[in-house]
């Protein structure tokens, strides 16, 4: 499926899996479960980060959350990645959300553990791509941040409407509320919207480049300086207390 998607889309550059300096099986089949490519033409800058896990949906397991929190790490220090897209590489699926039937497995502690780790990872893409996705399971609190984030994003008593029924939405639903930008109509591929997402990142990438965007955070950071709450941050930061800005 892999060679007829890249296929149909044109895209130079093979999938590349992720070179991890550790992690743990990649199961029976040995494969990774994302897979990274920089595209070039037109496209230079914008980087896609393929979800590949059919067996379960892309369900967030172990393996899963190690090599995107992997990706992200070496991709953040890569200053020709301009736009970061997500896709998936399982037919009409994005992401089932975590994976219960591995986290059924694990030990309170292993628990504790996994669901720190996701929380990391969620905050490591809100700040690398734009990305929507509620999955919640009746009688199960989220415990990735969706506590945190959905009252931001709709108001807290939307949010626990939808908390406590486990409610899911449509596409055209999710973005009728604002909690995702754009809704398309599927098409035959099943790969329509990747192709917004796409046109999306075309959009973005001629905008502010890595050194513009470094002069024009020099220039801000040029007249904290010699502000009085940058000193009282310093000093609040040394003393071990709360800082008292005042706005000077």
């Amino acid at each position: 499926m892999l060679r007829a998607l890249t296929s149909a889309l044109r895209l130079p550059r093979p999938w590349r899996p992720l070179r991890t300096r550790s992690c743990a099986s990649h199961g029976a089949t040995g494969d990774p479960e994302i897979q990274v490519r920089a595209l070039t033409g037109r496209d230079q800058g914008i980087t896609e980060i393929l979800m590949n896990r059919p067996s379960a949906r892309n369900a967030l397991g172990n393996i899963l959350v190690s090599e995107l929190l992997e990706a992200l790490a070496q991709l953040r220090e890569d200053q020709q990645v301009r736009v970061l897209l997500f896709r998936s590489g399982v037919k009409g699926v994005f992401c089932a959300g975590a994976d219960l039937k591995e986290r059924e497995q694990m030990s309170e502690a292993e628990v504790g553990i996994f669901v720190q780790r996701l929380r990391g990872l969620m905050n490591e893409i809100a700040s690398s791509a734009v990305m929507g996705l509620i999955e919640t399971t009746r009688g199960l609190l989220p415990g990735a941040g969706g506590t945190q984030r959905l009252p931001r994003c709709l108001g807290v008593a939307l949010a626990k409407e939808l908390i406590f029924t486990g409610r899911r939405l449509s596409g055209a639903q999710a973005q009728a509320l604002g909690l995702v930008n754009h809704a398309v109509s599927q098409n035959e591929e099943g790969n329509a919207a990747y192709h917004r997402a796409r046109e999306l990142a075309q959009e973005i990438l001629p905008q502010v480049d890595i050194s513009s965007g470094m002069a024009i955070e020099g220039i801000c950071y040029a007249q904290n300086i010699p502000t009085q709450d940058r000193l009282e941050g310093m000093a609040a930061f040394r003393e071990k207390r709360p800082p008292r800005f005042v706005g000077k």
